[in-house]
This record gives structure tokens, sequence and C-alpha cells, in this order.
């Protein structure tokens, strides 16, 4: 075979791995299959002639193009949609539920979230050394940054995404297990059970983008609470737990993308307060971060 048949069938054996790494840097299957597609281009284009390690040389291509990709993303600026919109974004994407609970499972979706908080340069040192465990040197290459600084890049990285906890860890094992139960009970359509994890008094509190053309500001009591949940089972399969300010909370994004943040307060193992979170500028305030460990390919 000629060198670049070979290159081809090398690259289709790497294609996966190139997916997961573009699919992690992007937190979009479709800007990922773009980035794989450009780096088969450029890599046929310059050829592999002499290159000893041709997956790291692929997946350094790969590389390039995310971080081109999410500093242009970045200087566009982050797209937001009122929760509003929500449903309609599900329709149209053709999502089932319960497929996309599945596929958010299998990457990750609290940590695309939290990953999207990242600035390029930090995404990228960090999913290539803590995620694919690539070198710091050629890391620092891709970066064009010397290998100190790409270290210290993925550890300001790291710092963020495992985030520190705000309340003792027996604490927040308690915290995770009354939101599990809460997250279980609105994907169900169980009202006893959403009842038994809501404080009778408990107040939901949602800013203007959160709501519906004729949503209330304010519901107090745990049935009303609990029946404006189960209006809302899409989004509940959709829903994670994630690290807000600290605290174990509910994020829903689908596809990756930051719609909506559940802050919650949580005494005596039931929730007294919910403040639902969507505007823009408060969402950029949150301190998000990952309450379970980082998935790793």
């Amino acid at each position: 075979m000629d060198t670049q048949t070979e290159l081809a069938t090398h690259f289709d054996k790497s294609r996966k791995h190139l997916r997961a790494v573009a699919f992690r840097m992007l937190g979009s299957a479709d800007e990922a299959e773009d980035a794989v597609q450009d780096a088969w281009l450029r890599a046929s284009h310059s050829g592999a002639e002499g290159v000893s390690n041709v997956t790291a040389w692929l997946t350094t291509i790969v590389a390039r193009i995310c971080l081109d990709m999410l500093r242009s993303r970045r200087r566009r600026g982050e797209e937001f949609t009122d929760i509003a919109e929500l449903d309609s974004i599900i329709a149209h994407e053709d999502c089932d539920p319960a497929e996309e609970a599945v596929r958010a499972d299998s990457v990750g979706l609290a940590l695309l979230v939290v990953l999207n908080t990242l600035g390029p340069a930090e995404r990228v040192a960090y999913v290539l050394h803590d995620l694919f465990s690539v070198p710091f040197d050629e890391i620092a290459e891709i970066l064009q940054r010397n290998t100190a600084a790409a270290k210290k890049l993925a550890s300001r990285a790291r710092h963020r995404v495992l985030g520190t906890d705000a309340v003792p860890s027996g604490d927040l094992a308690r915290q995770r297990q009354v939101v599990d139960a809460f997250l279980a009970a609105s994907r169900a359509g169980d009202l006893t059970g959403l009842l038994a994890v809501l404080h009778p008094e408990v107040v939901r509190r949602a800013d203007a983008p959160a709501l519906a053309s004729h949503g209330r500001t304010e519901i107090r009591g745990a049935r009303d609470v609990a029946r404006e949940t189960l209006s809302n089972t899409v989004r509940a399969y959709l829903a994670r737990p994630i690290l807000v300010n600290g605290g174990v909370g509910v994020v829903v994004a689908p596809n990756g993308r930051l719609r909506l943040v559940l802050a919650l307060t949580i005494e005596d193992d039931r929730i007294t307060a919910v403040d639902v979170i969507s505007d823009p500028t408060r969402l950029r305030e949150l301190r998000l971060s990952l309450v379970e460990p980082v998935p790793v390919s």
C-alpha cells in the first residue's frame, strides 16, 4: 500500500478516539465531527512521512483545530436560550428524553457543562492531559506555551472542574441522596416521592428568563412546587446533579449547553428552597463543578 492508503487506514482506526477528544473539547457532536473531518483534510494534504506515532500526530491536529474553534466561539460570545424555548429546542432536535439521558451519561453531561466555563487554552490542556494522558510537552507545543505554562493551565482547569465543597463531605453525600431522590421522582411523575423530599414550606423562586409566559416568580408549599416540577418531565430527564457554589444542585443542559440551574437549599434531608436560574448574567456568576468523579476515556 502507498503512504496515503496507509494513512487513511490508520485514520479510520483512530477516528473513534479523535472524535472523543474533539467532543470533550467542543461539547458538540456535530462540531466534533467537523473537526475530525478537517483533521483528515489537513493530514492527507501534508502526509505522515517520518511520523513515528500517527495517532498522537492526528490527536495534535485535532486539538489545534478545536483550539481555533473554541477561540472563535469565545469571540462570538456564548449563546444562551430562554428556558421557555427549551421544549421547542428539544422537539426541533428530535430528541427522545430517555435516549438523551443515556447519551449524556455516557460522556458526563455535568462535565461538559463545567468544561464550557473554561477558557480555550485551559480546556484543551485539561482535556488532553487529564482525560487522554497527553504529555505536557506536547500540549505546550499545541498551545504555543512552555511546559510549565501548560501545567499551570491544566491545574487551574482541574481546580475549577473539581471545585471546593462548601459543606463537609458527609453532608454533601446526604445532599446528593436528596437530589437523586428529587430527580428520580420528577422523571417518574411520582408526586408522593416529591412530597417526601420537599419541605412542607418549600419556596421556589425563578428569574424571568426561566418562566413561561404566565409563570409565577415565586411558589410556596410542597404540593404546588411538586405539581410544577411534574409539569416539566422532559427537562427532568435532561437534569443532572452538579455542585452549585459548593453545594449539590441541578443543571439542565441539553447537548451539554447550559440552559438552567437549580440552586437548592437542603436542611434535615428536605429541600427548603429552589432557586431557578436561567438569566445569562446570573448563570455566568455561578461556580459550577462536578459532584462525582470525572469520566475518563
